[in-house]
C-alpha cells in the first residue's frame, strides 16, 4: 500500500541578492524544511493555525443565514453609467447610447463606503444588474450587510453596510468580491398587502438558524419592529437585532485576529450569541456602527474637524500632516488633510486618515477620487461627517472588544 507524500515548506523573505546568497549556499537537503500535516478540506500547502477551528465551526456561516444574497451590479460602463450628478448622467446616457433618457431609470448606488452615487439603472444596459439581490432595495426600504467570501490579504475585512442598490466593487477593486445580504424580501408584485395595505416584506434568514438564536437567548423571535435604531425589547428579538449582532461582531478586532486564518478562506462564521446580556450589549454597538456607517446617526454631525482657510476649495493632491504636540482625546494624533497647496481640514485624527475598509482608505479615497473638482459646502460637511464616522468605528471596535461574547 502507497503512503501519502509526504508536504514541506518554507519561507524565505528578503531582499532579492539576499535570497539568491541563500539559494547558492543551500540545497534541498541543508533547508530546514517544515512538514506540513494538510487537512481536509482545504488542502492547504501553506502552515495555518487551526488550533481554534472547532470553535469557530460552531458558529454560523452568513451566508446559510441570509439564503438571498449574491454579489454586486458591475455596469461595465462606471463613467457612463453611474455619475454624482443626474443632469451629468442623463447627458452621458443620452450621447453615448443615442436614446431618450428615462429618469424613473435613475436610483442611489453605493459605490464605495460613504460615496452614495446615482446609477441609470436599466438592466437591457447595465451588464450585471444583480435583479436577484437589488430588485429588494428597490421595493421598499431594506438593510443589507456586506462581506466577503475570501480575503486574500490580512489586513483586509470586508464588511459593510448598505441600504441601497450597490456596486460589485463597494469595497474593494480587485481580487475579491463582496456579497450583499439583504435583510428582507419583497414580494414581486404588490398584491400581497396587509390589512393596512402596505407590501408585506419577509426576513431573508434560515429559520432554523434564527430558532437556534431564540433558544440559546431564551425570548421569541418576530418578523417586524417599530423602531430600528432601538433595541426590540428584553423578550423579543427582531431581524435587525440579529442583523446588528452579526455587524458588532465582524467588527471585533479579537475576533478578526482570533480567526484569520478562517476568515481568508470562506464566508465568515459568527458565534452563537453567549447569552441575553451580551447579545443585546453587541446589538446596541452594532446598531451605533451601522447609523454611523449609514451617515445616519445625528453623532455623524458632531464634527471634530474644521476647515479654517478660504479658497477655490479646487482639490489637487490630497495629503496628510501632523500636527506636532497636538493631541485629541488623550493619545489620537491629529493632523491636517490638505486638498491643495492652501487648504486643509484641521484635527483630523490620524487613525481615520489611515483607516481601511475593504482596500479603501476613505479618508484618502474620497478625496482622491474627486481630483481637480471643486468641493461644494455639501461636500466640505460630508467629509467632516466621514471622519467622525471612521474616528467613532475605531473606538466602537475597541468597545466590542470589552464585552465577553
Amino acid at each position: 500500500e502507497k503512503k501519502p507524500a509526504q508536504v514541506f515548506h518554507f519561507d524565505l523573505y528578503g531582499k532579492r541578492d539576499d535570497k539568491y546568497d541563500f539559494l547558492n549556499e543551500n540545497s534541498i537537503s541543508s533547508i530546514a524544511w517544515n512538514t506540513l500535516q494538510p487537512q481536509e478540506p482545504e488542502l492547504f500547502f501553506v502552515p495555518k493555525d487551526f488550533a481554534v477551528k472547532t470553535d469557530y465551526e460552531e458558529g454560523f456561516t452568513i451566508n446559510s443565514l441570509f439564503p438571498n444574497n449574491l454579489v454586486g451590479i458591475a455596469t461595465a460602463k462606471d463613467a457612463i453609467l453611474i455619475n454624482e450628478n443626474t443632469d451629468d448622467l442623463i447627458h452621458n446616457i443620452e450621447a453615448h447610447y443615442k436614446i431618450q433618457s428615462n429618469k424613473n431609470l435613475i436610483q442611489k448606488i453605493a459605490y464605495r463606503p460613504f460615496d452614495i452615487r446615482n446609477i441609470y439603472y436599466d438592466t437591457k444596459l447595465v451588464e450585471r444588474a444583480r435583479e436577484k439581490v437589488m430588485q429588494h432595495f428597490l421595493r421598499g426600504k431594506n438593510i443589507g450587510l456586506i462581506s466577503n467570501k475570501q480575503i486574500r490579504t490580512s489586513h483586509i475585512f470586508h464588511h459593510w453596510i448598505t441600504n441601497t442598490l450597490t456596486d460589485l466593487h463597494i469595497t474593494e477593486t480587485a481580487n475579491a468580491n463582496p456579497y450583499i445580504f439583504p435583510l428582507y424580501l419583497y414580494p414581486e408584485t404588490t398584491t400581497q398587502q396587509s390589512l393596512l395595505d402596505e407590501v408585506v416584506r419577509t426576513p431573508n434568514l434560515n429559520i432554523e438558524i434564527v430558532n437556534e438564536i431564540s433558544k440559546k437567548l431564551g425570548i421569541l423571535f418576530v418578523a417586524e419592529k417599530t423602531n430600528n435604531h432601538q433595541p426590540t425589547t428584553i423578550n423579543q428579538f427582531a431581524p435587525i437585532d440579529i442583523l446588528d449582532y452579526i455587524y458588532a461582531v465582524l467588527h471585533s478586532p479579537s475576533y478578526r485576529e482570533k480567526y484569520k486564518e478562517f476568515l481568508k478562506i470562506d464566508f465568515p462564521r459568527v458565534p452563537f450569541p453567549k447569552n441575553l446580556k451580551t447579545f443585546f450589549e453587541l446589538v446596541n454597538l452594532g446598531s451605533q456602527l451601522r447609523q454611523i456607517h449609514l451617515l445616519e446617526s445625528d453623532v455623524t454631525e458632531n464634527y471634530i474637524t474644521k476647515y479654517p482657510i478660504d479658497g477655490d476649495n479646487v482639490i489637487e493632491k490630497p495629503k496628510f500632516e501632523i500636527i506636532p504636540n497636538r493631541v485629541l482625546n488623550f493619545d489620537t494624533i491629529v493632523g491636517k488633510v490638505y486638498i491643495n497647496e492652501t487648504q486643509y481640514f484641521e484635527n483630523v485624527p490620524e487613525v481615520a486618515w489611515n483607516f481601511y475598509i475593504g482596500g479603501y482608505q476613505p479618508a484618502q479615497k474620497w478625496l482622491k477620487d474627486r481630483k481637480d473638482r471643486t468641493l461644494s459646502h455639501e461636500d466640505i460637511f460630508h467629509y467632516q461627517k466621514i471622519i467622525v464616522a471612521l474616528t467613532e468605528t475605531d473606538r466602537l471596535m475597541k468597545e466590542i472588544d470589552k464585552i465577553e461574547n
